[in-house]
């Protein structure tokens, strides 16, 4: 499967991972490498959950667009 995940470094300097299909998933790493495989294994997780729980997995399609806002 493949999901979507997003990338943000917080006020200490960690990157936060995310991925949007998967309401609360979250992780993060010292750095980028460290945040993705970290963001993995919680994906993994979330989806063995899921599945010994008996609940559907989500669709891992998630569509993106950049905006632009005026401040």
């Amino acid at each position: 499967m493949r999901f979507t995940v997003t990338l943000l470094q917080d006020e200490d300097g960690y990157i936060v991972a995310s991925c949007p299909a998967l309401h609360g998933c979250h992780s993060q790493g010292k750095t980028k490498e460290e945040a993705i495989t970290n963001i993995t294994e919680a994906i993994q997780g979330y989806i063995a959950s899921m599945r010994k729980h008996g609940e559907p997995t989500p669709a891992t399609k998630v569509e993106v667009e950049e905006v632009e806002v005026a401040v």
